[in-house]
């Protein structure tokens, strides 16, 4: 992985060490990807790409959303075999930080009707989440469930994360959108805006490369 996500003063030494730097970078990354996500859903103007194809399959099958979910990111990992990916704490507080402030942010602020502020918190979650994305991985503690396959993906095929998270996004939208989930101009916006804004993200903090 550190092929192309920097090493920084802030990197952990493994997976699960507890360094205190490492982890504030690490939690304070994934923060800002829940306000990101959260931002998108309060601008309502389509789903992410991996919520529209939990609620395309959800609908399709009749299994719940939240189970559907589960499901599907279990599968992802299952991908991270092949692709010789290996989970850490990042893995762990991915799954927990995220969805805790995806709920508290979306249960307690009432979506904006204005669409001059609708515009703004769409382009500003995208953005959030690509700035995010990149801040937690430099931490090194292991990828969620979704970051992890395009990790993989990337050393795979050498690609750029730009590109790979595009073509990768891009596709789930399309997947998602034929079981009916619920594309939108957000989801279009994020699946084509999110891995430029991570790209740009990632060179800005290789600046600051551990010596």
């Amino acid at each position: 992985m550190a092929s192309f996500i920097p090493m920084t003063p802030w990197t952990g030494k493994h997976l699960w060490s507890l360094e205190p730097v490492s982890l504030l970078v690490l939690v304070l990354g994934l923060i800002l990807f829940g306000l990101g996500e959260s931002f998108l859903v309060l601008a309502n103007f389509g789903s992410a790409p991996w919520t529209i194809l939990s609620l395309g399959l959800s609908q399709t099958t009749g299994m719940p959303l939240g189970w559907m979910t589960l499901l599907i990111s279990s599968l992802i990992m299952l991908l991270w075999v092949p692709l010789h990916i290996k989970p850490g704490l990042g893995t762990v507080l991915n799954i927990l930080i995220i969805a805790f402030v995806i709920g508290e942010v979306v249960s307690h602020v009432q979506p904006p009707q204005s669409l001059l502020l609708r515009v703004t918190l769409l382009i500003s979650g995208v953005l959030l989440v690509g700035i995010a994305s990149a801040l937690y991985l430099t931490s090194h503690k292991g990828a969620g469930p979704r970051d992890g396959l395009l990790v993989g993906l990337c050393l795979a095929t050498g690609w750029r994360v730009a590109i790979v998270r595009t073509l990768l996004e891009g596709t789930v939208s399309l997947i998602g959108w034929f079981f009916g989930g619920p594309l939108g101009i957000g989801t279009l916006c994020f699946a084509f805006g999110v891995g430029w804004a991570m790209q740009l993200s990632l060179w800005v903090l290789s600046s600051f490369t551990k010596p």
